[in-house]
């Protein structure tokens, strides 16, 4: 059955090959851009980004090469709205949110899905490295590049109006066949980090935003061991850049165990302090087959993935894990899998 489908080409090497392999198989494809960014950069800061002029005439380039029509939807309020301000406000409360999730659950496949189903296209298509068989989200063959972890918060409804061609391609392989048709994107390199970070420092945006603040850096007994200009400036499991003035007395290093924004203090200790077993969640979204036997949970964007046990209680969905994680951040996704199937997800609330 040929489709009307919009391709979402973000201007990089995957979106252009999943929009020329759509067109490829007959269907009736059309091409957008979404501009995210109010005052885009002329070029890419390194790898960095992926909301730049260049980025969209590649877009379009890679459009003319496939041969079909083109077009920029500015997208930049809404993505202001909901993935930068609720980016900020989920640091200021304390969490550590994905942006990249945050920006499919809301533009990509809400705002875009929406427009793009008013205007009789069928499906939307984008170059994530995933699949939807028989309506259900699972991973890609290449485990290095899977996205179903930031594609979990789809519901079914969505899922039905979605299509990934690349799920069953290794990244590799995408590049090459770029090349071989003709593509100029298929040497560029990836996007990574935080895409309206260009330069990557997480810390200093927030800064701008939320201002500066001192405050303690205290260890398990609550004893102030340094001092800090911002608890929005720090996430659960962070070794690095910590300002510790009195290292422990074991000489071991010292990770973020949590952060309370209200008295902006960051509690520091050991590793071993980080781990837990059980996992709180909120707002869980079923989205595949129900399952209870051989679940795993992947809790970060290419994270590890532990075997779980799950139930709901009155409203929120509790995770035991087999083996201790480190490093659970609220704020962070829950993906649950049954094989290579997501069968729901929720956000991490607290950890244990």
């Amino acid at each position: 059955m040929k489709l009307r489908v919009l391709a979402a080409m973000s201007g990089g090497v995957d979106s252009a090959v999943a929009a020329a392999r759509i067109a490829e198989a007959g269907h009736d494809v059309t091409g957008v851009h979404l501009a995210l960014s109010a005052n885009p950069q002329s070029h890419r800061t390194g790898a960095r980004g992926c909301c730049t002029v260049e980025d969209s005439r590649d877009a379009r380039r890679a459009a003319d090469v496939i041969g079909i029509p083109f077009y920029i939807w500015d997208m930049a309020e809404r993505f202001q709205r909901d993935v930068v301000e609720d980016f900020v406000a989920e640091y200021a409360a304390g969490r550590t949110p994905n942006p990249c999730l945050r920006c499919n659950e809301k533009i990509k496949f809400e705002a875009v899905l929406d427009r793009a189903l008013a205007l009789g296209f069928d499906a939307v298509a984008t170059g994530h490295h995933a699949k939807v068989v028989d309506g259900v989200l699972s991973r890609s063959v290449d485990p290095g590049k899977d996205q179903s972890y930031v594609l979990g918060v789809l519901t079914r409804e969505q899922l039905s109006h979605a299509i990934f061609p690349l799920g069953e391609s290794t990244k590799a392989e995408v590049r090459v066949e770029a090349a071989e048709r003709g593509l100029t994107v298929a040497d560029k390199p990836d996007s990574h980090d935080i895409c309206f970070i260009a330069d990557g420092d997480t810390r200093g945006f927030l800064a701008k935003r939320l201002g500066s603040a001192e405050g303690p850096i205290v260890d398990e007994r609550g004893d102030v061991v340094g001092s800090h200009q911002g608890a929005h400036g720090y996430t659960v499991g962070q070794r690095k850049g910590l300002h510790i003035d009195r290292p422990a007395a074991d000489g071991r290093p010292r990770y973020v165990l949590s952060i309370e924004p209200v008295s902006n203090t960051v509690t520091v200790g050991p590793r071993a302090a980080l781990e837990v077993t059980s996992i709180t969640c909120v707002r869980p979204l079923w989205n595949g087959p129900s399952a209870q036997q051989d679940v795993t949970v992947q809790l970060r964007a290419h994270g590890e993935v532990y075997g779980c046990r799950f139930e709901e209680r009155d409203g929120a969905l509790v995770i035991d894990l087999d083996r201790p994680a480190t490093g659970v951040a609220a704020g962070q996704a829950a993906v649950l899998y049954s094989g290579s199937t997501v069968i729901g997800s929720a956000t991490i609330d607290s950890a244990a």
